[in-house]
C-alpha cells in the first residue's frame, strides 16, 4: 500500500491522487474498527510526501507548513461514524471541560465556552427571589407591583431596588410592612423592608427561613471592562427565572449623561435585555457573582440597561449595618475630570490656566455652600484633598466617604500658577436634594 501510495503521490493527475489516498484511508479506518470498541484513527504523512498532496493551485510561499505527526478524530468531541448506534462515550476533551456546574471548578476567566453562561446563571439562579408588594388603601389591595432580588447572606439578607418595595409618592416614606418573596424552588416568605436609599435605588429586604437558604457570592465591578460577558438573572413580566445574557457597555455611565439630577452616581451600562419586573435583580458576571444591581432600562432604545456596580452597593449595605441609613457629605461643587487632552486644550484657549497634569477643575461653586464658605472659585483645579493627590471626581468622593463636619484640607492651584491650601467643612447632603 505505501509503494502504491508513493507512485501515486508522483503522478500529474490530482484526481488519481485524491481518489487514491481516499481508498487508502477507507481500508485502513475498515481495518481499525471494531463493533465493541471505540473506532479511533492516526494518520501520519512522511514530510516527503507532504508536498506532492498539494493541489496544483496551492503554493507553499508564504505559508507556514509544518509536519503533523498525528491527528486524532477524538479532540474534535465528535463520533466519527453518523450512524453509531447509541450515545457515544465523552471525549477526553469534553472530560476535561472546566468550569461544569458541581464539579468544584472555576471557569478559565479569559474562556467563554459551551456551558460558560449557563454555568454562571446556574451559580446565582437559585439565589434570585420574585418580590410582591401589594398595593391598596384601608387594607384592600387594588394592585400589586412585581420585582426581583438577590439573597447575599445565609441570615436571608436581599437585595433589590428601593423603587420595588416602597412608595412612588414619597422619596421619605420607606415601607415597614411585609412583601411576599418566591424563590426558585417555589417556597415563600414574609420579608420585611428594612432599609433603603432613594439616591442609589438600593433596599434590604430580610426573611425568616429555618431551612437552610441558597446564597449568591459578591464579585468586584471594579474589575469588569467594557466587553465582559454578563448576564442578568431575575423575573420580568412575572416570568420568574429568566436568564438573559449582553456584554458590559460602559463602566461607568454618570447619571448625569442620562439626565438624572441630584447627587452624582455612577452606572454599569449593558446591552442586556431588561424589562419590568427585572428590577433588583443580579447582574453577574462568568465566574457566577453578583457584580451589580439591575435598576433601568432606556424606553425608547434597544441595549441600554443600567445596573448599580456591586462596589457602590456594598459601601451602601455597610452603611446600612452601621447607622441604618446612608449618609453623603456635600461641599457644593461642580466638577470636571481632568484629562492630558483637555489641560493642553485649555492651555491652549488660556495661558493663564495653572501648570498642572492631573486635578479635577472646579466649574461652578454653589452660593452659601460650604465649598464657598471655604474659599473655592471657579477656574480653580483640586490636585489634593486629605494629604492624598486627586485626578478624578470619583477619588474625592471616596476620601469624603461619610465624613460630615469633618475638616478636609485641599490643595489647590489657580490661574498664574498660584497654589492655595482651603480647608472645607462637608455637611450632609439634603436627602430631597
Amino acid at each position: 500500500m505505501i509503494q502504491f501510495l508513493k507512485k501515486v503521490s508522483k503522478s500529474h493527475n490530482t484526481l488519481i491522487r485524491i481518489a487514491a489516498f481516499a481508498a487508502a484511508g477507507s481500508c485502513f479506518l475498515y481495518g481499525r474498527s471494531e463493533l465493541d470498541s471505540r473506532p479511533t484513527v492516526a494518520l501520519s504523512i512522511p514530510a516527503s510526501w507532504s508536498e506532492p498532496l498539494f493541489l496544483p493551485c496551492q503554493t507553499t510561499q508564504g505559508l507556514k507548513v509544518s509536519s503533523i505527526p498525528a491527528f486524532d478524530h477524538r479532540g474534535l468531541g465528535l463520533p466519527l461514524f453518523a450512524s453509531r448506534v447509541g450515545p457515544a462515550p465523552p471525549s477526553d476533551a469534553e472530560k476535561e471541560t472546566p468550569g461544569v456546574a458541581g464539579d468544584g471548578q472555576k471557569p478559565c476567566p479569559q474562556c467563554l465556552g459551551r456551558d460558560t453562561i449557563a454555568n454562571a446563571a446556574a451559580n446565582v439562579g437559585p439565589a434570585v427571589v420574585n418580590i410582591s408588594v401589594p398595593h391598596g388603601i384601608y387594607g384592600i389591595a387594588a394592585a400589586k407591583s412585581m420585582g426581583s432580588g438577590t439573597i447575599i447572606d445565609k441570615d436571608g439578607t436581599i437585595l433589590t431596588c428601593a423603587h420595588v418595595v416602597t412608595g412612588f409618592y414619597s422619596s421619605r416614606a420607606v415601607s415597614k410592612g411585609k412583601v411576599e418573596v418566591t424563590l426558585q424552588d417555589g417556597r415563600t416568605f414574609e420579608g420585611t423592608v428594612m432599609n433603603a436609599d432613594f439616591h442609589s435605588d438600593i433596599a434590604i429586604v430580610k426573611i425568616n427561613s429555618k431551612s437552610p437558604l441558597p446564597m449568591a457570592k459578591l464579585g468586584s465591578s471594579s474589575k469588569l471592562r467594557p466587553g465582559d460577558w454578563v448576564v442578568a438573572i431575575g423575573c420580568p413580566l412575572s416570568l420568574q427565572n429568566t436568564v438573559t445574557a449582553g456584554i458590559v457597555s460602559c463602566v461607568d455611565r454618570k447619571s448625569s449623561d442620562l439626565g438624572l439630577g441630584g447627587i452624582r452616581r455612577e452606572y454599569l451600562q449593558t446591552d442586556c435585555a431588561i424589562n419590568v419586573g427585572n428590577s433588583g435583580g443580579p447582574l453577574v458576571n462568568i465566574d457566577g457573582e453578583v457584580v451589580g444591581v439591575n435598576i433601568m432600562k432606556v424606553d425608547d432604545a434597544v441595549g441600554l440597561s443600567f445596573a448599580v456596580p456591586i462596589d457602590s452597593v456594598s459601601k451602601i449595605t455597610e452603611q446600612f449595618k452601621k447607622r441604618g441609613r446612608v449618609i453623603r457629605p456635600w461641599l457644593g461643587l461642580k466638577m470636571i475630570d481632568l484629562n492630558e487632552m483637555i489641560i493642553e486644550q485649555l492651555k491652549e484657549r488660556d495661558t493663564t490656566f495653572p501648570a498642572v497634569t492631573e486635578g479635577v477643575l472646579i466649574a461652578m461653586v454653589t452660593p452659601g455652600s460650604p465649598a464657598s464658605r471655604a474659599g473655592f472659585r471657579s477656574g480653580d483645579v483640586v490636585i489634593e484633598l486629605d494629604s492624598h493627590r486627586v485626578a478624578s471626581i470619583k477619588e474625592i468622593i471616596e476620601i469624603m466617604g461619610d465624613r460630615v463636619g469633618v475638616p478636609l484640607k485641599a490643595v489647590v492651584k489657580r490661574s498664574v500658577n498660584s497654589t492655595i491650601t482651603l480647608t472645607v467643612l462637608p455637611e450632609e447632603s439634603n436627602p430631597d436634594m
